[in-house]
């Protein structure tokens, strides 16, 4: 593999890390438990009266490489705090737990080690259903506003099967947890609008080996490990808080038809904004458009 120094993603990295920083965060890792360890962006110095807010990141690179775009943009209107999920990172646990509830439950015990009282949370992907669990688990008087982006919360077995069909895969690991320069252009022809078309093997490779093999034995327990999708019928139960569901139209991961279908079960108070001209991650494609999205409805009053 590529040193660190002739490492485009080693370099990248490094710009995000700066990228973070600049927007007034640093980064800080507690012991949540005496099991679990979580590394998270937070706030330099917290702003009193300033209302916080919690980004979880999707299946794939750390936290660093999905939320650089909102950072900057919403740290001056919250205390904005960016969790890498546990095995993304440098957050471990000893623990056998394996499920996105398991997730989110270390993510709220990060927010009580840090006394936050109360919090809007957004989640992408695999963290939209983290998001959920978080806010089913902390319930209204501590999670106000939620918002899932991309995230099949409501997924069902047949989901699953379409999306491997989609890949053209044998196996759903050999997507998300790509370990081949080919496995991990179908990921980014699924997941982006339009995907760069000029991607070398060896740059992809020191992609792979930088950000999906450390961990790579529990990444794949994680995958087993998500409860939602299991059944034949979506199981979710309604959240009581306001949610907005924010997709890209040209969505392949999570087809847009589930958006509309979550829309109708998730909550009472709901909205559906689908983003033209994007693909699985919005946030990334479009990232104008998603911010005043999202910005306007956590601050919209209730």
């Amino acid at each position: 593999m590529l040193p660190s120094f002739l490492s485009l993603t080693s370099l990248y990295a490094n710009y995000l890390r700066r990228c973070f920083t600049g927007a007034g965060l640093s980064s800080q890792t507690v012991n949540v438990d005496p099991e679990t360890t979580v590394h998270f962006w937070g706030p330099t110095k917290q702003t009193t009266g300033k209302p916080s807010l919690v980004l979880i990141h999707g299946f794939g690179p750390a936290a660093i490489w999905q939320w650089r775009q909102q950072v900057k943009f919403l740290a001056p209107h919250f205390n904005v705090y960016v969790p890498d999920l546990i095995f993304f990172g440098e957050s471990t646990t000893k623990s056998s737990e394996r499920s996105e509830k398991f997730q989110a439950a270390s993510v709220g015990k990060l927010l009580d080690r840090l006394e936050v009282k109360r919090c809007h949370v957004i989640g992408t992907s695999y963290g939209g259903m983290v998001a959920y669990s978080l806010a089913k688990m902390l319930g209204e008087e501590r999670v106000e506003k939620v918002v899932i982006a991309s995230s099949g919360v409501n997924m069902t077995r047949s989901s699953n099967v379409a999306l491997v069909q989609r890949s053209e895969l044998e196996k759903i690991e050999d997507l998300m947890l790509p370990t081949k320069p080919q496995q991990l252009r179908k990921l980014l022809s699924l997941s982006v609008y339009k995907p760069p078309q000029i991607l070398p093997d060896f740059f992809l490779r020191d992609f792979i080996h930088k950000l999906y093999a450390e961990h790579r034995k529990e990444k794949m327990e994680l995958l087993k490990g998500i409860s939602i999708g299991r059944d034949d019928t979506s199981k979710i139960s309604p959240l009581q808080q306001e949610v907005l569901i924010v997709w890209g139209e040209q969505d392949r991961i999570f087809p847009v038809q589930l958006a509309r279908e979550l829309k109708e079960v998730i909550s009472e108070k709901t909205r559906l904004e689908l983003i033209t001209e994007a693909s699985h991650v919005p946030q990334l494609e479009k990232p104008g458009e998603f911010n005043n999205i999202v910005l306007n409805f956590l601050q919209a009053r209730s």
